[in-house]
């Protein structure tokens, strides 16, 4: 039986976070959700991937070892993306006592099936871009599971990033230092910190995992002065800048540059938010670049919940904090400020002073006095000068990708 984890149709409502990957490329912790279910499977069952067909290349061409978007078994099981794993849910799948013609629903959301391939195919034998769980749970029998986190909001990633991170940390090597610490940096409950080989940590900075844990990737490196508390993960080869102030369950992927003060938000690969500035609660995604003394907003002055403009229509997120997020690959010049709940698109390029709508969409130019159509080639242009001065060369796959996304958000955008 082929287990294959899958794109339902909802994963449509986590745009723009999903444009240019799949929904299991998103971060909740320091992992990944595919990360989180390879790690929690260990290998004992093997993986396969269903993704949007123009994603696809990109994804294989990342993943070589991976089969994806092939069907090779007659009997499937389907696994949702949208779950964030640990090693308890993933005993279910590893132990497979899953019924055929079954559909295991956890509300609205159909989590796990064991269907005939026929079921998810059309007459040429090829998936849909997303599968309609409502349509395939109709012709299943279907039973109730509780207990799963599953991804259904774009502020679920804000809301249980601490607790993933957390439980992400457990399987740190904390205690362990491979890395060069400066005689004069400030180590505080080194059994609770871990620093990776090649790593630096240079004159003056602080690693204070007094209230929690400090984890330093491979050739990371912490500029002097720099603080990193309360639950801090840094992946390999970030850069924290001079002065930096990180606190409260921040984690930062590989290759990004940090700097200002950071707290309770999550910055994916590749990612640039080097100059002061604070971002809270946020959610920022793979090249984007936060230009020097932008800020957010995460909390209302009348302390009240916040709402999130998505798609031209109001969600209440029920969260007292929750400040930016972004998609791949969008900007902030500099002096940039961002109210509680902002969403910006994909490719976004937000200047000028003042506060910009609470929803930028993707590909868009301008700020408080309005945006316009941001011209792809000239987007595609300098995605592929900021991929180049982090040595990442744009495939052909990626570029298709990318032109791919822009026709499509630009077909109908919400220009303000």
């Amino acid at each position: 039986m082929q287990v294959l984890v899958f794109e339902d149709s909802r994963v449509l409502d986590l745009k723009p976070l999903v444009n240019l990957k799949p929904v299991y490329g998103l971060y909740a912790g320091f992992r990944s959700l595919q990360e989180k279910l390879e790690h929690s499977i260990r290998g004992e069952v093997k993986l396969t991937y269903h993704l949007r067909g123009y994603l696809a290349p990109f994804y294989a061409e990342q993943h070589a070892e991976c089969v994806v978007n092939r069907l090779e078994d007659k009997e499937v099981l389907l696994i949702n993306g949208r779950i964030v794993f640990n090693q308890a849910a993933a005993r279910v799948i590893i132990e497979g006592l899953f019924d055929p013609g079954t559909a295991y629903m956890q509300g609205d959301d159909l989590l796990f099936a064991r269907v005939q391939a026929s079921l998810i195919t059309d007459s040429a034998g090829l998936m849909p871009d997303l599968i309609d769980t409502s349509v395939l749970s109709g012709q299943l029998v279907t039973q109730a599971v509780t207990g799963f986190r599953i991804i259904s909001n774009l502020w679920d990633l804000v809301a249980f990033h601490p607790d993933e991170l957390l439980k992400d940390a457990e399987t740190l090597e904390l205690g362990r230092f491979e890395g060069e610490v400066h005689p004069s940096a400030a180590i505080v409950n080194r059994s609770n910190i871990y620093v990776g080989p090649g790593a630096v940590v240079r004159a003056g900075a602080v690693l204070d995992a007094d209230e929690g844990f400090v984890a330093i990737g491979a050739d990371a490196i912490v500029d002097p002065q720099a603080v990193l508390m309360q639950n801090v993960f840094l992946a390999s080869r970030v850069r924290v800048k001079t002065g930096a102030k990180l606190y409260s369950n921040v984690a930062v992927g590989m290759a990004s540059r940090v700097g200002g003060e950071v707290e309770d938000s999550l910055i994916e690969p590749f990612a640039n938010k080097q100059h002061d500035g604070f971002l809270g609660h946020s959610y920022i995604s793979s090249w984007c670049n936060l230009g020097a003394g932008t800020n957010t907003s995460d909390l209302k002055n009348n302390y009240s919940r916040i709402q999130l403009l998505h798609n031209g229509r109001l969600r209440m997120t029920g969260l007292q904090f929750l400040g930016l997020l972004m998609g791949d690959h969008s900007k902030s010049s500099i002096n940039s400020m961002f109210n509680t709940g902002t969403i910006v698109g994909t490719g976004a390029n937000i200047f000028g002073g003042g506060f910009p709508p609470k929803e930028v969409p993707s590909f868009s130019w301008g700020g408080i006095d309005g945006f316009i159509p941001y011209e792809i080639e000239k987007a595609v242009e300098t995605a592929r000068r900021v991929m180049e001065r982090r040595q990442v060369v744009m495939s052909s796959s990626y570029e298709s990708m990318f032109r791919f996304v822009a026709g499509m958000e630009s077909a109908s955008p919400i220009f303000v």
